[in-house]
């Protein structure tokens, strides 16, 4: 009888399954439903010049229930594909956005 535990090790190698890419970037759009866009940076450098240069690509992440917001920066991941354009998963909010303006006035300030 054969014991089926979830582990994270895999018997013939005794290493992790392989998981999908991560990525981490900060959130430009959240007008769609349950979707968000995510702008990921990186440095690389020029092939020919040798100069490093910085290159974006934006993603379309799965946001079930709408936790991030412009501005976060968030971590996503790999996931099967949910739509045309979308294939990652907001896997979490690594640093929130400092909203600004968004603090309701105190009963103290108010003018009569």
């Amino acid at each position: 009888m054969a014991d089926n535990t979830n582990s994270q090790a895999t018997p013939a190698t005794g290493k992790e399954p392989k998981r999908g890419q991560e990525k981490i970037g900060e959130v430009v759009s959240t007008k769609m439903q349950k979707t968000i866009v995510v702008e990921v940076s990186r440095r690389v450098a020029h092939p020919l010049y040798r100069r490093i240069v910085k290159k974006r690509k934006k993603f379309y992440a799965h946001d079930e229930q709408g936790l991030a917001k412009v501005g976060d920066l968030v971590k996503i991941v790999e996931h099967r594909p949910l739509s045309k354009l979308k294939r990652w998963a907001l896997a979490g909010i690594v640093r929130a956005a400092v909203q600004v303006g968004a603090a309701k006035p105190s009963a103290g300030t108010e003018k009569s």
